[in-house]
């Protein structure tokens, strides 16, 4: 099978650019087009420094659509050094397992490429993981690239 629209998620972490290299290298040998895709939640100023606060590392999750427009320009620098040539990025506003869904289809993608941070994690056990709900609802085929070892 040719795959002709690759999506893939990112939220600018490095294990998710791990994700947009795989998906970057399949989109270029296959001449498809490579859909980088992110997700953002909105919040008001003071439960976005809450979360912060408490999310540390992770705090680039709580912020609205500047850094998930931050995250697909990084991670189309990571797609282009990786080979694709044909790149459309796509920031939604959502849950990340619904955006990328949602993308997948209008998108009309035969792939979709995410990492698997969360799978087995505390978190990802407790709140599912968005490799885990992707796998579920997706209209297309999955990959999930080993971005990180669980630990």
């Amino acid at each position: 099978m040719t795959y002709r629209t690759v999506l893939v998620g990112t939220d600018g972490s490095a294990s998710s650019f791990r994700a947009v290299t795989t998906a970057a290298s399949l989109a270029a040998a296959t001449r498809a087009t490579l859909v980088l895709a992110c997700a953002y939640l909105p919040m008001r100023e003071s439960a976005r420094a809450a979360a912060a606060d408490r999310l540390g590392e992770l705090a680039y999750k709580v912020n609205g659509s500047t850094p998930a427009d931050d995250a697909l320009r990084a991670a189309r620098e990571h797609a282009v050094a990786a080979g694709a040539s044909d790149v459309v990025l796509a920031a939604e506003q959502g849950e990340a397992v619904d955006v990328l869904i949602t993308l997948a289809g209008r998108h009309a993608a035969d792939l979709l490429v995410v990492g698997n941070r969360g799978l087995n994690s505390l978190a990802g056990r407790l709140l599912g993981s968005v490799p885990s709900g992707v796998t579920h609802r997706a209209p297309c085929d999955v990959l999930i690239v080993h971005t990180t070892s669980g630990h």
